[in-house]
């Protein structure tokens, strides 16, 4: 069903990209407005061509589609592109544990390994 309203959604946005091209834009005489022209500028212009219907239909469609893709995205749970994180158990370490900070009488042995610090009073 998805895939069927996705192909749908596709359809009708390049369908409305073409409509609006194909119409002739509302200030197209913008020009001869300020030379004295008799149309108005931004107001009606008289009863609705089949263009403009047209338009309307297909943006009310295209935004119909695209609540129902946003609603049925939200209630899959494989909606997602990104897989989930497995979960670790309680008792499994993230991270490696922080390394402990040299002091400045302590150096590291030839192994790698940190000396323990001398007993005071020895």
């Amino acid at each position: 069903m998805t895939v069927i309203l996705t192909i749908l959604h596709i359809a009708v946005a390049i369908a409305l990209i073409l409509i609006v091209l194909l119409q002739a834009g509302k200030g197209a005489g913008i020009g001869a407005a300020f030379g004295g022209s008799s149309q108005t500028l931004f107001g009606t212009r008289g009863p609705t061509s089949f263009l403009g219907k047209l338009t309307a239909g297909a943006a009310i469609l295209f935004m119909l589609t695209s609540l129902m893709l946003t609603y049925m995205g939200s209630r899959s749970s494989t909606g997602s592109i990104v897989p989930a994180a497995p979960l670790r158990p309680a008792g499994q370490a993230g991270a490696p544990a922080r390394p402990v900070p040299l002091g400045p009488a302590q150096t590291p042995a030839p192994g790698g390994t940190v000396p323990a610090p001398a007993k005071p009073g020895s």
